[in-house]
């Protein structure tokens, strides 16, 4: 039993604006309550984010499923912004050897996103230089920050320049997303009767969930799903991996692949679609209607559907089409900055994990649960939009030099492990526990975490 602590203010009021953004009853922030101690190290509130925005799901549960107690262990909620798996007798693949990384500038700080090998070939191929950190450093070095920048993304590379949170305020995409709500919402122009009503233990079982996301923010917000009974199809292309998240990201999901630019896929993709209750993506605002399915379009697939995107820089201004990940956007937007100079560092200094995707991924979560039961009482589904720059925002409200000084968590310990084994696509594993509780209510994955694309493109076998 974890002992219970009194929510910061900061965590209270993080709280209350993801639950305005889902239009929750206010009064249900009450019903919340929170345990564990210590912080990550950071200048901004990132504890404190996990436990509002895990906490959040929690309250949306216990909406739907008409539950009356929600507690969040704030400490598990950080370990759950991080790694969350320990192998036993066998290793998660690692990082590229041209990973993502900071490279000083003429004039300033960029970052390169250089991941996935099509980002990485094209950063390469506007810099001249081969797959060497050393070599890439000295080419950078000799381009000014915003011309290296808009070189690198015209070219289909990612990278963000590094700029300070008065800078953001004054770009042209900084006053864009800043005028956006958290949350897009709007309800969906179809409606459909529903037999579906949420069970007891396994809230979400008979939901079909289908999933185009990468990487953290998106998989985050379906891995939840997944634990709570939700049948959730993953559908990657056939050119993307991503080795070294799949034990992460892949839990509870069956994966497979499509290519909707070709004609065959896009027609079996409708199908699944058809029979889906949820849908989220993390493509770029003008690829799917590029392919002709846009929300309109995709709500008259599917009437009721709850339809959920996810993107970088936001919905509106020059970069709403740009392309980006989270430590591009803490770059962009002023985070690496203001931590590069509280801290008297001579380089950016990002936050302590990847922040904006699972709180952004937790966000939408919640919005999930809140439109299923918007679709129960209606029958309409729901249009939800969120963006990491937005989250991003929420976050740099808390900024704080003094934050810094907070006692930090203690390390992962044998208790915060959950007492049954996952059996992966590799072997055994350890799993944190999950650190929202909400009564009656059991959070299990299956099957355990394997590679992308090993199941077919069906809803079952």
């Amino acid at each position: 039993m974890v002992a219970p602590s009194a929510p910061t203010n900061t965590a209270v009021n993080l709280l209350k604006e993801i639950w305005g953004s889902v239009h929750g009853n206010a009064s249900a922030t009450d019903r919340l309550s929170f345990a564990g101690h210590g912080s990550l190290p950071s200048y901004f509130a990132v504890t404190e984010l996990a436990a509002a925005s895990m906490g959040a799901t929690g309250l949306a549960l216990a909406e739907l499923t008409q539950s009356l107690d929600v507690a969040i262990d704030r400490r598990l909620a950080s370990l759950w912004f991080n790694k969350t798996i320990s192998p036993l007798g066998w290793k998660i693949p690692p990082e590229p050897a041209l990973g993502p990384a900071d490279y000083r500038t003429r004039d300033g700080w960029i970052r390169l996103h250089t991941n996935a090998p099509h980002h990485r070939d094209a950063a390469l191929r506007v810099l001249g230089t081969p797959q060497d950190p050393k070599a890439v450093a000295a080419a950078v070095s000799s381009w000014n920050s915003t011309e290296l920048e808009t070189t690198m993304v015209a070219n289909g590379a990612c990278a963000a320049e590094m700029r300070s949170w008065q800078d953001w305020q004054h770009h042209p995409q900084g006053r864009a997303v800043l005028a956006e709500p958290l949350l897009h919402w709007r309800s969906g122009s179809t409606a459909a009767p529903s037999p579906w009503a949420p069970s007891s233990a396994r809230p979400l079982t008979g939901i079909k969930v289908l999933d185009m996301t990468r990487v953290l923010a998106g998989p985050a917000a379906t891995r939840l799903l997944a634990g709570l009974g939700a049948t959730v199809l993953r559908i990657d292309p056939p050119w993307w991996d991503e080795p070294s998240g799949e034990p992460e990201m892949s839990l509870g999901k069956r994966c497979t692949r499509l290519d909707l630019r070709e004609a065959k896929d896009l027609e079996h993709w409708k199908t699944l679609l058809s029979e889906a209750d949820v849908f989220v993506h993390g493509y770029r605002s003008d690829a799917l209607s590029a392919l002709g399915v846009d929300a309109e379009q995709r709500q008259n697939i599917r009437p009721g559907l709850i339809d959920v995107s996810l993107d970088a820089y936001g919905f509106t201004g020059p970069w709403k089409h740009r392309r980006g990940f989270d430590s591009l956007v803490q770059m962009s937007m002023g985070i690496a900055e203001a931590g590069q100079r509280l801290s008297g560092s001579d380089r950016p200094f990002p936050l302590p994990v990847q922040a904006l995707d699972h709180g952004t991924g937790y966000l939408l979560a919640t919005a999930i649960l809140r439109a299923l039961t918007i679709r129960v009482e209606t029958g309409k589904g729901s249009i939800v939009k969120g963006s990491l720059a937005r989250t991003g925002a929420l976050l740099m409200q808390t900024l704080d030099a003094k934050l810094i000084e907070r006692p930090v968590l203690n390390p992962i310990e044998p208790a915060d492990w959950s007492d049954t084994l996952e059996i992966t696509q590799w072997g055994s594993a350890k799993r944190l526990k999950w650190p929202v509780t909400v009564t009656g209510v059991e959070m299990a994955w299956s099957p355990g975490s394997g590679a992308l694309g090993r199941h077919r493109a069906a809803w079952q076998d």
